[in-house]
This record gives structure tokens, C-alpha cells and sequence, in this order.
């Protein structure tokens, strides 16, 4: 299979699809693989690095979409990108179709196969693909929460630990999944004051388990998110429904409520985000004031960290690319169940049934769709 590995566009964003491990591997699987120059660049690694792996190097973004049959990328087609897609092609990457509608229209118009990193099972459950990134992104946001609670970036100018004789900073978690957990991880290594909210009574009980008293974990509830979010400091969205749009938990009201200079981190902008007022932002820009709260809503959080990301996210897709490559994205997705969960587009047809529900489409089941 001829796979291409465009430079993503979006802005500030330098992970890319395919690292040179990843090129070696297809290679090795008799595959071409087309890398747009300069793709990899800003993570050091060269295109050298990719001649050497076995890929060719080509001059632009059009010349890697008119050669390739599979498009392995990071984010989100944009709408140049689209438009250079074609039916028949395989495209894989992160889509987030649920609360962007003009996406999920031009990848339908466009007659690709688009599989979603984010919607892909596993064997034990979970969602494999989206895994490595939210735990970068939980890790991130008590980077990015801590920061923009320094008075420059308009927070209440505090420390999360806090000092000797001054109380440390109240940290509210809302979701208990990989994000949720690696956000509690760093804060209380902080030496911040956490509270982990969720819905899943195991899931309390295992982090209970795992952090014991550094650690309070409440059962989540309107009144609960209410009570703990006009107390928090710093309040954390890593709730996620699997291909639907994030439930709206925080209001606007209850903004307008938080403590002056509290910060509120949407790590689920991603699908439309948490909170009312939260909107998608760039690292150029990424946060803003609201009702006198800092939002940072990145879309793209990993993406500042785009070295670790990039390689940490090729350790879980290159088993699917592989797949895709070596069976044919039909006989692939026919095979395997949980790479079938991932297709949310096929020649013009929503597949994934939360995502259709988000949209308002109607939904095709995906094994009709692939004529089975």
C-alpha cells in the first residue's frame, strides 16, 4: 500500500503521523510510504531520518495526498486538506466530527474512509488510540492550570502547594478516565489539595486505592460539581463520552460564581468541551478571561509536547497502520471489530452511531456500509 504522511497545518501543531521506527516497520511490510518535507522537523527529526527508515520525501502536501491510498496524520483534516482527499482513500487520524459539523460534511462529500483514533476499542476496553494522548494531556493541564494561576496570566496568584503555613490550592478533577487520573497524579505530587469527582462508583473506589488519603473522591452529582467547583481553585474537565459531544457540566451561572482568578482546564474542548463558556483555543493564544475565570482550552494540548506525544502515539497506532496496510482497509476493518469502532465515515455515510446522534445524521452500520 502506498501510505501517505502529510505536515499537519493546524496551528502550532508539530506531531506528526508516521516516525521513522514506524516507516521502517511498513517498509519492511513492502509498503512505499510519501513524507511531506520538513514533516517532523521541529521534533528533530530530519528527513534524512525518514530516507533512512525507507520513505521518500516529497516537496508538498498535494504530492503526498495525490500519492498515497492511506493518509496517517495527527489531527483533523483542516479544509485544504480536505479538499485534497479523494474516494477510495483511507484517512486515520484524530477527527472529533461530533461538535464540527463542516468536517464531518467534507469528509462525507469527499467519498474517504475516515477512521478516528479516538473511537478505536480494545480487546480489554478503553479507547487504545486515545489513551497516550490523554494522558499527556492530564499530565499537561496541572502544567497549564498552575501557570495560569500566576497573577500575569490573570490567575489569584497562587502556588498549588501552597507554603509553609499557607493552605495549597484546591484542585477539582471532574472524570476519573486516563486524563482524570494523571491530572490527579501530578497535582498531588504538587502537594495541591485534590478531589476527584466521577460517576462510576469502581472506578472511586480504585482511585481511592491507589492514592489513599492524598486523594478525596466524590460521587458525581449536579450538587456535587456545584458545591466543589465554587471551591476550587483550579478545576479540571477530563470527562468523555466516546464519539459524542461533551455534557455541558459547568454553567455559566456557576462561572459567573467561581472565585476571582480561578482557572477552569477543558481538556475535553476536544468535543466541544465541559463548560459553557469554554471555547477551543491555539497555543499561540490559549487562554482567556471569562466572568473574571481564566479558560484554557487548547484543542490540541499534546501538541506542545509534540516529541513526547508524536512517539507516544505511534506506539499505538502502528499496529492498526499495519493492519490497514497489509490487509486492505476493507478486509481490516471486516476482521477486526474494535478498528471497525473507529470508522466514522465511509464513501459519504456517518458509521459510528454516537457521532451520527451528535450530528443529527442518520446512521449506517459500518459492516453495511463495507458490503458484508
Amino acid at each position: 500500500m502506498r501510505i501517505g504522511v502529510p505536515k499537519e497545518i493546524k496551528v502550532f501543531e508539530n506531531r506528526v503521523g508516521l516516525v521513522p521506527a514506524s516507516v521502517r516497520e511498513l517498509v519492511a511490510h513492502g509498503h512505499q510510504v510519501f513524507v511531506e518535507k520538513n514533516a517532523a522537523a521541529r521534533i528533530g527529526v530530519t528527513d534524512e531520518d525518514y530516507v533512512k527508515a525507507g520513505a521518500t520525501v516529497l516537496p508538498s502536501a498535494d504530492e503526498v495526498f495525490a500519492s498515497s491510498d492511506l493518509i496517517v496524520k495527527v489531527k483533523e483534516p483542516l479544509a485544504a486538506e480536505r479538499a485534497m482527499l479523494r474516494p477510495g482513500q483511507t484517512l486515520f487520524t484524530y477527527l472529533h466530527l461530533a461538535p464540527d459539523p463542516d468536517q464531518a460534511h467534507g469528509l462525507m462529500r469527499s467519498g474517504v474512509a475516515a477512521i478516528a483514533y479516538e473511537t478505536v476499542t480494545g480487546a480489554r476496553g478503553g479507547l487504545p488510540l486515545l489513551s497516550p494522548m490523554s494522558e499527556v494531556a492530564g499530565r499537561m493541564s496541572i502544567q497549564a492550570g498552575a501557570h495560569c494561576l500566576e497573577m500575569e496570566q490573570g490567575g489569584r496568584g497562587m502556588l498549588l502547594g501552597g507554603s509553609a503555613g499557607v493552605a495549597p490550592a484546591n484542585v477539582v478533577v471532574i472524570g476519573g478516565g486516563v486524563s482524570g487520573v494523571n491530572a490527579v497524579r501530578m497535582a498531588i505530587g504538587l502537594e495541591a489539595s485534590v478531589t476527584c469527582l466521577d460517576v462510576n462508583l469502581e472506578r472511586l473506589y480504585g482511585l481511592d486505592q491507589q492514592f489513599g488519603a492524598g486523594l478525596n473522591t466524590i460521587f458525581s452529582t449536579r450538587q456535587a460539581i456545584e458545591d466543589y467547583v465554587l471551591e476550587a481553585d483550579l478545576v479540571i474537565g477530563a470527562v468523555l463520552i466516546p464519539g459524542r459531544s461533551a455534557p455541558k457540566l459547568i454553567s455559566t451561572d456557576m462561572v459567573k460564581a467561581m472565585k476571582r482568578g480561578s482557572v477552569i482546564v477543558d481538556i475535553a474542548i476536544d468535543q466541544g468541551g465541559f463548560a459553557e463558556t469554554s471555547r477551543p483555543t491555539t497555543h499561540a493564544a490559549p487562554s482567556y478571561v471569562e466572568h473574571g475565570v481564566v479558560h484554557y482550552c487548547v484543542a490540541n494540548m499534546p501538541g506542545a509536547v509534540a516529541r513526547t506525544s508524536a512517539f507516544a502515539l505511534n506506539n499505538a497506532t502502528l499496529p492498526f497502520v499495519l493492519a490497514l496496510a497489509n490487509k486492505g482497509t476493507t478486509e481490516a476493518l471486516v476482521e477486526d471489530p474494535h478498528l471497525r469502532a473507529g470508522l466514522n465515515v465511509y464513501d459519504g455515510k456517518i458509521t459510528h452511531p454516537a457521532v451520527a446522534e451528535s450530528l443529527g445524521e442518520p446512521y449506517f452500520d459500518p459492516l453495511r456500509a463495507l458490503g458484508q
